[in-house]
């Protein structure tokens, strides 16, 4: 199993009064699994997502990652094991803005210590269809190669499994058409697995399975 998830909770203080905003909530997600998760705003998606990446600690059970407890490990740690297994696609794509196009796929591949990450970089950017691109700033591309670019990012270092929190929530539906169909098309070249929130039902329908997120809890869909 790439992610295993046990008995997790998450609670915060709310002005004295303790919130719930996960409910025990367990699962496990294969190796080259899709899965969806999906459900209202304030469901707890983004929360859980959270957890999985170990961005943030549960208050009770546990998240495992191709074996990793990530209870286990400090801050650093956790961050290294991020850098090894995981790549994201955020809703706001998270670009450095002072970084070009190929700067910014370059620098997971340089954090990983991969030789070539500039070769790598042109070649993901290529694969996305922004080669002609390499050199261009956030603020100079459109929404949609800002998430193509994003999608190079996530997918260059060759990770283990990959997050993706509405990547389509900032685009309108025919650039969110065509982003979704790259990043699975990816996702099927390179047998990763994914986990996508989303509150789109035609998206979700596109993964293997789909979780509903609601009031905290999770349940399985058919």
């Amino acid at each position: 199993m790439v992610v295993e998830v046990r008995e997790l909770a998450k609670r915060v203080d709310n002005g004295g009064e303790p919130l719930t905003i996960l409910h025990d909530i367990s699962f496990v997600v294969a190796a080259a699994e899709t899965v969806a998760i999906v459900g209202a705003s304030g469901s707890g998606k983004s929360t859980l997502l959270g957890l999985l990446a170990g961005l943030d600690r549960p208050s009770s059970g546990s998240v495992r990652l191709a074996g990793a407890e990530l209870g286990g490990l400090d801050e650093d740690a956790r961050a290294v094991l991020r850098g090894r297994l995981l790549g994201f696609v955020f809703q706001s794509f998270q670009l450095l803005p002072s970084l070009t196009a190929l700067e910014n796929v370059m620098l997971p591949l340089e954090l990983a210590g991969t030789a070539n990450a500039r070769d790598q970089a042109a070649f993901w950017l290529q694969r996305v269809g922004l080669g002609e691109r390499l050199r261009h700033y956030p603020k100079h591309l459109s929404g949609g190669e800002q998430q193509r670019v994003a999608l190079a990012r996530a997918f260059a270092p060759g990770p283990r499994l990959v997050l993706a929190d509405e990547p389509t929530g900032n685009l309108d539906a025919a650039t969110g058409h065509q982003v979704i169909e790259l990043m699975f098309a990816l996702n099927a070249e390179r047998g990763t697995t994914l986990i996508l929130v989303t509150h789109d039902e035609e998206i979700a329908a596109r993964c293997a399975r789909r979780l509903r997120m609601h009031a905290g809890q999770l349940e399985a869909m058919p």
